[in-house]
């Protein structure tokens, strides 16, 4: 029998993949999962659920005509570059990389096989795309943040403890390199106005760590816990210390303020698994990497603890509790 190839034309995005023949729709297809969290952390596997279910909703079902390959770097530098080459190694149809040092370590193995990121702070920066709009390469996805959200969590902190004047900005430049290209000038020329002095606390420990947050509580100064694979994997440590030291604390994972952190506002983690989900369709049924642009996050959540507050002797204004998505008491 003849083979017989379809144009679809997809939504607005003027984008055309190929309908494969019934034998093709009908074979396995395997998807490779980079996580930068450990395989014990509940945050983690609710990520790759989010990710799963809705596969499972385009069609794509986990046993049946999908295999999911997981790993799970928890954090470490050498297990990204470990992880990545054995994924790599088992040529799926494509990779969903969790984070920016998975892409990074993914793009080391392979410029060809598609990538699906998310929770990417600077794709440009980071040169695993050549612009938003067209990304050019194997590569697309999900960006994290952007650099307006910066001077928003000065705000937010500001808001919920009127009297701080110095705020550390704690991240890891090795995990979270978007940090210095994309963050830390748009939150130190935003700090003077909101009477606040932001200084960098880079950390590369958990020994570094403690000694921030020490430094901090000593200081009488706030805490803002910059988006870090590096930062969410010692999330239990940064939000004891904070309480031993008395800092109020920002975060932009919601599972900090769930977890005992202060606040928390940053994007809506499962929606994006979910539409990272909708691009995995689209390559699997022909659609190029190169074709689909990146987007940014849609759905943001601010999440106030006043359980901490409470701890921390802080009054959340009525204003700020208005604003909140969720109230933890």
């Amino acid at each position: 029998m003849r083979r017989r190839e379809v144009l679809v034309l997809l939504g607005s995005s003027a984008a055309f993949c190929r309908v494969a023949p019934a034998e093709e729709q009908n074979r396995v297809r395997r998807i490779g999962l980079l996580m930068a969290s450990a395989e014990s952390d509940p945050d983690g596997q609710a990520r790759v659920k989010a990710f799963r279910d809705a596969l499972q909703d385009l069609g794509w079902v986990e046993g049946r005509n999908l295999q999911l390959d997981r790993r799970w770097a928890a954090g470490g530098v050498d297990r990204f570059r470990t992880y990545a080459a054995e994924l790599v190694a088992l040529a799926p149809d494509l990779v969903l990389g969790d984070a920016t040092p998975s892409v990074a370590a993914l793009l080391r193995e392979t410029k060809t096989i598609p990538i699906v990121f998310c929770r990417v702070g600077d794709p440009v920066g980071s040169g695993f795309v050549k612009s938003l709009a067209r990304p050019g390469g194997n590569v697309t996805g999900f960006t994290a943040f952007e650099a307006s959200m910066g001077p928003k969590w000065l705000e937010l902190l500001k808001d919920a403890s009127p009297g701080l004047v110095h705020v550390a900005l704690l991240f890891n430049p090795k995990t979270a390199p978007h940090v210095e290209s994309l963050f830390l000038r748009s939150i130190e020329a935003a700090a003077p106005s909101l009477g606040i002095v932001a200084v960098p606390a880079r950390v590369q420990s958990s020994a570094a760590i403690k000694d921030a947050i020490r430094a901090i509580g000593q200081a009488n100064g706030g805490l803002a816990a910059m988006p870090d694979t590096f930062l969410v994997d010692h999330r239990g440590l940064i939000t004891k210390m904070a309480a031993q030291h008395h800092v109020p604390a920002i975060y932009t994972n919601r599972v900090f303020a769930a977890e005992g952190g202060l606040l928390s506002y940053g994007f809506d983690v499962p929606d994006m698994y979910r539409r990272a989900a909708s691009y995995a369709d689209r390559i699997l049924r022909g659609a190029r990497p190169s074709e689909l642009p990146v987007q940014a996050p849609t759905r943001f959540q601010l999440v106030i603890n006043l359980k901490t507050a409470n701890a921390l002797g802080l009054t959340i204004p009525p204003t700020l509790l208005a604003r909140a998505d969720e109230v933890i008491e």
